[in-house]
């Protein structure tokens, strides 16, 4: 058997393979340790990252609020805190009538409800919101900067105090300077008294340029007919002792009045009424038409702007206002201290009289028994029968003039060449019969201021609004019956009833009329019988958009004429004995004195002077 020996060289290839596997193995090693090594640093710079980020988002916020210190420090200079915004929430002021929200930022309303009303969609009636008002004072300070108060930031502090509620809204407060807004709301009623202050401002604040406000309002739409509430929405103000005044109603207006005591913000039936404790030197107000913008979307009806002074002493300010936000009505603005009720449009001179003293009280008693609907026809009923008298007298002269027509004519066919004999012949024929053309004029000319002052009754009567009669849902709006597809021009995108009523009763009333007297048809001159005759046509068009309460009232009064006119000629007058007085007349000597004598004299000497040019 062979003998086995140890190979040398294999010996050592073991030696060799079994360095090398123990060399790798420690490489293995050294390259897991470094692995975890790496791994452990990322691990710990993504901590340091993660860290890092999570401390810049903490320190944002500082950094942010260092910007806009630095910033507001650059625009306000000393005053920068008080345009820090202090996170606090709005305030609520309520009694029976208002409730109202006042803000931090600016220190003022935010909205204001009247609780006691809705507007025509029935939701409740705004007469603030939507930031549609903006009341803010504009102060120069001694080193030219121009601040604001609607960018302001005020803590507000409420106070119960007897019969009232106070809230204060002080930019700084416990600090010796500020500026503080206080509102004073009773528990009842319809007023709110706004009093603003500055403290401690002495060498801040601008003598030169003395502290200035400006009240803006947007006013809302309340009511169906946009055109006919803008018709009557209109800023009005009193001035200089008892005098007062209405802007015009163009696409822009604006005045500068002297000693202002108030200015009122109507839309129609609901007012904002400013009432400064002293009157204002010099106040700009302006008032801008909004109704057609189509932006606007017939939201607003017109834009009312009033800027002013505010009384100083030295360079602190210190002004009382008080408002007035309510209903537009006669009774309860007279009740209030001054002359507001005169910022509803009643008329000038009589037509204004006519109403505050007779309409006004009467309508307001008939409304306390009956119905609004019914308390108009009353009223109707009592005018009409006041007037008869003047109906009476116009009737007669149309008998009169119906009876000499045949004359006249024949007068007209024989001096048809030769007009001022012709004119000569028939005044001398009036003046022997006791009868003028002019006696049937001055009864319709008697009417007018009543006619007129009923025309501005209406739409000024607030006890109207949403008082509903018959078909019509509101006295002081249309009363629509049908609608329509598309607008027509001046008549609208419906059809009312009561104007419809109206014409009719109008055009046979008219048609009366042309039958029992003579109308002139001059050459050059307009058929009056034409003119006469498009009236009902026009009365149509022109109230289908008004007052329901006001084409009732001329559907009932155009028909009680009608009545009374049947009444007198049928049981009253008796055209013979008429005639017969006329006969009479005519045979007696005519006056020498009188109008009709001095006109056919005047005439006589016109005609002398022609002859003697010829």
């Amino acid at each position: 058997m062979e003998e086995r020996k140890t190979d040398p060289f294999q010996l050592i290839g073991f030696i060799l393979i079994a360095g090398i596997i123990t060399w790798m193995m420690y490489r293995s090693s050294e390259a897991r340790n470094a692995e975890s090594e790496i791994s452990d640093s990322e691990q710990f710079q993504t901590q340091q990252v993660d860290s890092v980020s999570e401390n810049q988002i903490i320190q944002t916020p500082e950094l942010v609020d260092s910007l806009e210190l630095e910033q507001l420090s650059r625009t306000y200079g000393d005053f920068s805190n008080w345009f820090i915004e202090k996170q606090e929430e709005s305030v609520v002021l309520e009694n029976d009538k208002l409730w109202i929200e006042v803000q931090p930022k600016g220190g003022q309303i935010k909205s204001l409800r009247l609780k006691e009303f809705d507007n025509y969609l029935g939701d409740p009636l705004y007469l603030i919101k939507e930031e549609n008002t903006d009341f803010s004072i504009e102060i120069s300070t001694i080193d030219g900067r121009i601040i604001h108060s609607n960018d302001m930031y005020f803590v507000p502090r409420l106070e119960i105090e007897e019969r009232a509620q106070v809230l204060i809204m002080d930019t700084s407060p416990g600090s010796q300077q500020g500026i503080t807004f206080r509102y004073v709301l009773p528990d009842d009623g319809n007023k709110l008294t706004f009093q603003i202050s500055s403290r401690g401002m002495e060498s801040d604040f601008s003598t030169k340029f003395p502290a200035r406000f400006t009240w803006k309002t947007q006013v809302f739409r309340n009511s169906k007919s946009i055109d006919y509430e803008n018709r009557y929405t209109r800023l009005s103000y009193g001035y200089e002792g008892n005098k007062d005044r209405k802007l015009g109603q163009g696409s822009q207006t604006s005045k500068t009045a002297d000693q202002v005591r108030w200015i009122s913000y109507k839309q129609h039936f609901f007012s904002a009424i400013m009432i400064p404790r002293i009157p204002f030197e010099t106040a700009v107000i302006s008032s801008q038409n909004d109704a057609r913008t189509k932006e606007l979307k017939e939201r607003f009806t017109k834009t009312f702007t009033t800027t002013a002074a505010l009384n100083s002493t030295g360079s602190d300010f210190n002004e009382s206002i008080e408002f007035y936000y309510g209903p537009t009505d006669f009774f309860a603005l007279k009740d209030l201290e001054g002359d507001l009720e005169k910022s509803i449009e009643m008329g000038w001179g009589i037509f204004g009289w006519i109403n505050r003293f007779m309409f006004m009280p009467l309508f307001n008693l008939l409304i306390s028994f009956f119905p609004h609907g019914l308390a108009i026809i009353l009223m109707t009923i009592i005018v009409r029968l006041l007037m008869s008298p003047v109906t009476y007298r116009s009737y007669v002269s149309q008998v009169k003039m119906r009876i000499l027509k045949p004359e006249v004519q024949e007068i007209t066919e024989k001096y048809k060449d030769n007009a001022v004999k012709r004119q000569q012949e028939t005044m001398a024929l009036y003046s022997k019969a006791g009868a003028s053309p002019l006696s049937g004029c001055i009864p319709a000319l008697l009417q007018l201021p009543v006619f007129y002052a009923l025309f501005l009754f209406f739409p000024a009567a607030f006890s109207l609004r949403q008082q509903s009669f018959l078909w019509a849902d509101d006295l002081a709006s249309y009363d629509s019956i049908l609608e329509l597809p598309l607008k027509v021009p001046f008549y609208g995108d419906h059809v009312s009833l009561f104007p419809i009523l109206a014409s009719v009763a109008i055009f046979f009333y008219t048609r009366m009329t042309m039958s029992q007297q003579t109308l002139p048809t001059q050459p050059g001159m307009p058929n009056m019988k034409v003119l006469m005759s498009i009236m009902p046509v026009f009365m149509l068009f022109f109230f289908n958009n008004y007052a329901s309460g006001l084409s009732l009232y001329y559907f009932v009064s155009n028909l009680l004429t009608i009545i009374l006119m049947l009444v007198i000629k049928n049981y009253i007058i008796d055209q013979k004995k008429v005639h017969a007085r006329i006969e009479v007349k005519k045979k007696r000597k005519p006056k020498t004195g009188g109008f009709s004598a001095r006109l056919q004299k005047a005439m006589e000497e016109a005609e002398r002077q022609k002859r003697n040019r010829k």
